[in-house]
């Protein structure tokens, strides 16, 4: 009688793919449940309750930074003059301690990063550099007379001096997000969240640089700050105005104390 050959029967072994697919299934839950780094910046704005605390982590600093270009007077007008002329002008501003987030966000003083800010400002405040570390407004008011040349606008700018230090938001939750509370915003060792604190003279004003712009009439220089308000325009910074545009410096001892 011919043999009869028993057919080998292939094992096919199913277990491996449940446990694959829980094993990426577990890292999805995860990131579905943990704050993102724009949750942890809006969090730390708001001061929100969800939060055990909020802390700003400094990475790097830059010393004598200039901040925006500001105009600080209002505008004298010597248009069609042939001749300068002596012009009176009321300079007036303030500087803050700033902090910058993400998209925009800012923070208050009396929120848990803005203490953190306040005693991180500690190490930066030297005797060489004074700085504000609270959200204190310091002004720069006074008057004085200048010439004007002829047919031009005359008025100041203004250009604080500050310590930028940068870093990143670690935040504490008082809730776990699937077993852990702390979170950061952008990063551990970012570098994108910003404190901007003001440089302040040994005579308490704001420490900065000044300068007297005169702009020559029938510009289209001149066009663009007769057509603005100094608090939506934006202003090219010293000497870089164009061949229309003349700044003069004023020196720092010039500046009366408060």
């Amino acid at each position: 009688m011919p043999r009869r050959h028993r057919s080998k029967k292939k094992r096919i072994t199913l277990v491996l793919a449940p446990v694959a697919a829980v094993a990426v299934a577990v890292p999805l839950m995860n990131q579905a449940g943990a704050a993102t780094p724009d949750e942890v910046t809006a969090d730390c704005s708001a001061d929100s309750d969800k939060l055990e605390n909020c802390e700003f982590v400094d990475v790097q600093f830059k010393a004598n930074s200039l901040g925006p270009n500001q105009r600080v007077s209002t505008v004298t007008d010597n248009c069609g003059s042939t001749g300068t002329a002596t012009k009176t002008f009321n300079v007036s501003t303030s500087v803050t301690r700033t902090i910058q987030l993400e998209d925009g966000f800012t923070a208050a003083a009396d929120t848990k990063i803005g203490n953190s800010v306040f005693e991180i400002g500690v190490k930066f405040n030297t005797s060489e550099i004074n700085i504000t570390r609270d959200d204190k407004a310091t002004a720069l008011a006074f008057s004085r007379t200048d010439t004007v040349r002829a047919n031009s606008l005359g008025f100041f700018m203004w250009s604080a001096k500050r310590t930028d230090v940068s870093g990143f938001l670690k935040a504490t939750y008082k809730e776990e997000q699937n077993g852990q509370k702390v979170f950061f915003s952008p990063s551990e060792g970012g570098t994108s969240v910003h404190v901007f604190y003001p440089q302040i003279l040994k005579n308490g004003t704001p420490d900065g640089r000044l300068w007297l712009r005169t702009v020559e009439c029938g510009t289209p220089e001149a066009s663009g700050i007769q057509n603005s308000t100094r608090a939506l325009r934006s202003e090219p910074g010293f000497g870089a105005g164009g061949e229309n545009v003349t700044d003069i410096e004023i020196p720092l001892s010039e500046i009366p104390a408060p």
